[in-house]
């Protein structure tokens, strides 16, 4: 029986896909075999020698210590775009947002007197008129999931689409509409773009990327769009811009402080993921990964380990955590053939400090097999499936 501890409201839909017979799900288990969390910060938490997995349900990790889970062998898993078409949803009613001045018509419409309201209404009109758009030119800084599909509805929508990634993966490009152009440079892409969508993690590479030299290579009323992460945009910076007129409007989805109310500030409060179908894509995402790598040892979408999958051989499993330092590989081996155990299949991947092996035997796995593995200089943690 697996013991799995929720750190928040994690989608019923996911949790399903735990079968009873198995799993024990609780807000409070002892000593858990695997986390499920969306927002709770894990930094202060306690790591018990029984974790094996953390499951966020959703894409950021920040929440997260990674480094200390990555020591203990924990495998950390995420949703990566299960929340892709709310986040691109938003942001394509953002735009529209920003182009047509739909807040600022609002909010005057709702300040306006019961009496004489339709002359108002005509008078006031003109102040809020917006432009289409077709023809614009939407930058997008990051072509994962959802910035591919941000991509593909805008240049639908008949937008000029350029993007920025130089790490886009295989799987990512094939997603990607022909018709949407590769900037060289970053700089290249503020000088073309008429709107700007982020959708990056924040590391030290992306703190700031946008900032008060790359402000003034935008064209003339650009709109900037912010729905990844607080900290990629120097708003300090950019609320210069705003004051001074030479950018529109910036449509964020983390509200800076008391410029929240700037007349050129749309501040959402963090909807990008904030809907029932996005909630439930990304507890069903997780479960299922968690499922796969305490039942089976497979590891897809960690975000500390390397991918690992393998398909079942022999009579037993062994998933072996490790530093990632030489000669592993052959000190696992020679561990298993002195205790009479025969390889039938094997799997070895790295990522950065850690690594991970994944050994199938056609005998079954003695007690003094894992305790004289356990024993090696170098691995995290052993485990038979």
């Amino acid at each position: 029986m697996y013991r799995v501890l929720t750190l928040n409201n994690i989608s019923s839909v996911g949790l399903e896909k735990l079968p009873r017979d198995g799993y024990e799900i609780s807000s409070d288990a002892n000593d858990p075999d695997a986390i499920l969390v969306r927002s709770a910060k894990m930094h202060d938490m306690e790591i018990g020698e029984n974790l094996k997995a953390v499951g966020r349900a959703g894409a950021g990790v920040n929440n997260i210590p990674l480094d200390k889970m990555s020591e203990k062998g924990v495998v950390v898993f995420n949703a990566p775009g299960a929340n892709a078409n709310a986040v691109k949803e938003l942001v394509i009613s953002s735009m529209l947002l920003a182009s047509r001045n739909i807040c600022q018509a609002w909010d005057y419409v709702r300040g306006l007197p019961i009496d004489n309201l339709k002359v108002a209404v005509e008078e006031g009109k003109k102040n809020y008129a917006g432009s289409e758009l077709p023809g614009k030119t939407l930058g997008i800084v990051g072509l994962g999931a959802i910035g591919v599909q941000i991509a593909n509805a805008a240049h639908a929508l008949g937008m000029n689409v350029i993007g920025f990634d130089p790490s886009i993966t295989i799987k990512s490009a094939w997603k990607l509409s022909s018709g949407v152009e590769q900037a060289i440079s970053i700089d290249e892409l503020f000088s073309k773009s008429n709107f700007v969508s982020f959708h990056v993690p924040l590391t030290e590479g992306t703190k700031n990327i946008l900032n008060e030299t790359r402000i003034k290579l935008l064209p003339k009323d650009a709109v900037i769009l912010n729905f990844a992460r607080d900290g990629i945009v120097d708003e300090d910076a950019l609320v210069k811009a705003l004051d001074d007129g030479s950018v529109k409007y910036y449509v964020t989805d983390f509200p800076i402080d008391s410029r929240k109310n700037h007349e050129r500030v749309i501040a959402l409060p963090h909807l990008g993921a904030s809907t029932q179908e996005a909630e439930d894509n990304c507890s069903v995402m997780v479960a299922h990964q968690i499922k796969d790598y305490l039942e089976n040892g497979n590891i897809l979408n960690s975000v500390n380990f390397p991918e690992a999958v393998m398909p079942r051989a022999g009579k037993e499993r062994l998933a072996i955590t490790n530093k990632n330092i030489p000669n592993m590989v052959g000190q696992i081996s020679t561990a298993i053939a002195d205790m009479g155990g025969n390889i039938v299949d094997m799997l070895n991947k790295s990522r950065d400090d850690v690594a991970y092996t994944l050994v199938d035997l056609e005998n079954e796995i003695s007690d003094d097999v894992i305790n004289k593995l356990s024993e090696v200089e170098g691995i995290l943690t052993v485990r038979k499936i």
